[in-house]
């Protein structure tokens, strides 16, 4: 009797735990099962759950809402990439420190809850609002720093009532497990994974800039090696795409070949996927699925290549979004190792 083979995700870190998606063998599915999405963790997961979320701060009214009390909500469904920062870290020259992600950090699936704007109107947010700050229930120390922290980041006043900005209660129809951080998390889709906090317990409303850690020091664009003139943050996923099949350094037997995968971005739709055999001197156009009610989700594309010479071949594959943004050659390297979007690529044999 055969056994049918099943991926598995790849560890990064055991504590705290970080695992790789296999992405690469997740064909043409809309939706990553939850034992597939990746782990990213800056702490240990938290001991103690929050059991209420409290609004406070800047507002008329302050909240404290029970999951029960989310729930009873009038709530929307949203299909979006959760993409880490850090992302293709790996694949940067020099590889920055950090996580030395390859392709996987990254996954979709359908995010249900409540529009962070809905709770924030029940609060009622007072003049000279400016920042909406999100607290973290995971805590745990910096090798970088002295203390205890939490994860805590912060959203502009209108990044957080933009409709789409929630703060969910399941995946994919399901509660939220505790890897995707149950019972409450906030989503922020188009935005690199790390403004979406997990284990959410408290919202703060300020008049002013929030500068904790993982908002001041982490998840910058630092452009040189060793100075921090024209940091900048980490914000907009950037267009991007991934190769799924063939796997790099692959062996095939000449004829058709089907060459296909994904790409995303955090702004607009995808427009076009091209494939290059030459280095990028020409360019092919793949065929592209997308669901335009999706916005924020990827796309599906695939290129039919007739691969009737032998020999050792690149597939480069760049892609376009509405805005106008397309894949470049090289990435925009930084000290962090965050936003890594150059062209995608693999290299075959054919026999």
């Amino acid at each position: 009797m055969m056994t049918r083979a099943r991926p598995y995700l790849l560890t990064r870190s055991v504590v705290p735990e970080n695992q790789e998606s296999p992405i690469w063998f997740l064909h043409r599915l809309r939706f990553v099962p939850e034992r597939y999405v990746f782990r990213r963790n800056h702490f240990p997961y938290p001991l103690r759950l929050p059991d209420r979320l409290t609004v406070r701060g800047l507002v008329s009214f302050p909240l404290s809402l029970s999951l029960a009390e989310l729930k009873a909500m009038p709530a929307k469904t949203i299909t979006a990439v959760l993409e880490c920062a850090g992302n293709q870290r790996a694949k940067f020259s020099p590889p920055p420190f950090g996580e030395q992600w390859e392709g996987g950090a990254l996954s979709q699936g359908a995010w249900t809850g409540v529009p962070l704007r809905e709770v924030l109107a029940r609060a009622g947010v007072r003049p000279g609002a400016a920042e909406v700050v999100f607290v973290g229930a995971d805590e745990g120390l910096r090798p970088d720093m002295d203390g205890v922290f939490s994860y805590v980041r912060s959203l502009p006043l209108a990044k957080a009532l933009h409709p789409d900005t929630m703060i969910a209660y399941a995946y994919n129809g399901a509660p939220l497990s505790l890897q995707r951080g149950y019972p409450l998390r906030l989503i922020v889709p188009g935005w690199y994974g790390m403004a979406s906090v997990k284990w959410l317990a408290h919202i703060i409303v300020t008049d002013h800039p929030f500068t904790g850690p993982f908002q001041s020091i982490d998840y910058m664009y630092y452009p040189h090696p060793d100075r921090d003139d024209g940091k900048r943050p980490v914000t907009t996923i950037r267009v991007n795409s991934l190769i799924q099949f063939p796997l790099d350094r692959s062996i095939h037997r000449r004829g058709p070949l089907k060459v296909e995968g994904i790409a995303w971005t955090g702004r607009g739709v995808i427009t076009r996927v091209e494939v290059s055999l030459d280095g990028g001197r020409t360019w092919r156009e793949a065929k592209v699925s997308r669901d335009d009610h999706e916005p924020y989700a990827w796309v599906h594309w695939q290129w039919e290549w007739n691969a009737d010479r032998p020999g050792d071949y690149e597939i480069l594959v760049r892609a376009t979004d509405s805005a106008g943004r397309t894949q470049p050659p090289h990435p925009l390297w930084n000290r962090k190792g965050y936003g890594y979007h150059a062209i995608s690529r693999v290299r075959v044999q054919i026999t």
